[in-house]
């Protein structure tokens, strides 16, 4: 065998075994090694990958940028605490004048704050209406929980809170995701805030609007009641009352409530919504789990001052103080000694020279406390001590 035959059988050899382990290709015949390539041709491939890298990152890091600067903190906060703000149906018998019958529903949201299956909304979602002008009586019948996934259940009322316009819903279930109470007391006029609820109905379940608190609002109520709001410019229409609003870090700083829509001179407003403080909700429903109701100090008085008199057709005469009107029978004030017509001039040494405050003063007692009251009677100033008592129950 020549040696170019050789060199022939060797390449082929060489070949086959290349193709079969993947490796370089043979060299071919009459070829000769080529050296290494060395100087600036050895660059060309080097630099040519490196650009490529280099576009691929440059890409990458575009698209995480745009990624980044969508998942803003609303995005977190919708995603975090959305699944755990439900829609709540209130299907409702209707009865008129003449005691005819009808059924209806209304709905308003509901804010997990239990995994166990504990729900916190309004009173007024949950609640029985009676229109005495109407002659109409509204009854609930059935609460529906509808779940953000789309589940739904039915909830047992635990307790609920005119006043304040809070109750507590049970549905039975278990490892439900929950939202967190942060501490109201904290929150900053102008600190952005996210609402989460069912405007107008289920079928808008789960919006998210956004604003700040646009001040800390006391107002007053019915029956001479005054409460402390959140008030925010965040969108809040019917339905959402009951839902969530939220801070930043993604804690409940209040519970939705009502919305202003008209200024005192019947103008269309916008931007003014209100919510319960977190803090107020919390203590609200600590007692609706333990009693089902709100247990409240009362005096046992009704009172004038110089305005609420005007109101109510009489001409109030004095300077300073609240007339005593009334005084109901085995109350605090009458077991203490007061009277009608006597005047209260002072709690605890503060003055109190309206209704409300002195209203303000006593819910701020706990039942069972010991108060000194200083009233006028017949011109002489005296001062007695009044045990409070809880405010009798008015069952529906």
């Amino acid at each position: 065998m020549t040696k170019k035959k050789l060199t022939k059988l060797v390449c082929a050899a060489v070949a086959t075994a290349t193709f079969l382990l993947g490796g370089c290709s043979p060299i071919a015949e009459n070829e000769t090694e080529t050296p290494a390539i060395t100087g600036e041709e050895n660059k060309s491939v080097p630099v040519a990958a490196e650009e490529n890298i280099t576009a691929a990152l440059t890409a990458n890091a575009a698209r995480a940028s745009a990624e980044s600067a969508r998942n803003t903190p609303v995005v977190h906060v919708a995603r975090e605490v959305g699944p755990a703000v439900v829609g709540i149906t209130n299907k409702t018998v209707v009865r008129d004048f003449f005691n005819r019958q009808g059924e209806t529903a209304g709905s308003g949201s509901g804010v997990i704050f239990r995994s166990d299956g504990y729900i916190v909304t309004n009173n007024h979602v949950i609640a029985d209406v009676e229109d005495e002008n109407q002659g109409i009586v509204t009854i609930s019948k059935e609460l529906v929980v509808s779940l953000a996934d789309g589940t739904t259940l039915n909830g047992v009322l635990v307790g609920a809170d005119e006043m304040t316009d809070i109750a507590v819903v049970k549905v039975d279930a278990k490892d439900l995701p929950a939202a967190k109470f942060g501490n109201s007391n904290e929150v900053m006029v102008g600190e952005p805030v996210v609402a989460i609820g069912s405007p107008l109905g289920l079928q808008y379940q789960g919006s998210v609007t956004v604003g700040v608190i646009s001040a800390f609002r006391t107002l007053n109520l019915n029956d001479d009641r005054s409460l402390t709001f959140l008030q925010t410019d965040a969108a809040i229409n019917p339905g959402n009352s009951g839902g969530a609003l939220l801070n930043y870090d993604g804690e409940v700083i209040g519970i939705n409530t009502w919305k202003n829509f008209f200024s005192q001179d019947g103008r269309i407003t916008e931007g003014m919504a209100f919510a319960i403080p977190s803090n107020t909700v919390q203590s609200v429903i600590e007692e609706l789990m333990e009693k089902g109701y709100v247990a409240r100090p009362y005096l046992g008085v009704t009172i004038f001052d110089k305005p609420t008199a005007a109101q109510h057709g009489y001409l109030l005469n004095i300077d300073k103080g609240v007339f005593i009107f009334q005084v109901a029978l085995d109350s605090p004030a009458g077991r203490a000694g007061l009277q009608r017509g006597d005047i209260i001039l002072k709690i605890d040494d503060k003055e109190v020279n309206s209704v409300g405050a002195v209203i303000s003063n006593i819910k701020s007692r706990k039942v069972g406390e010991k108060v000194k009251i200083t009233y006028d009677r017949d011109g002489a100033e005296k001062t007695i001590e009044v045990v409070l008592d809880e405010m009798p129950r008015i069952d529906r």
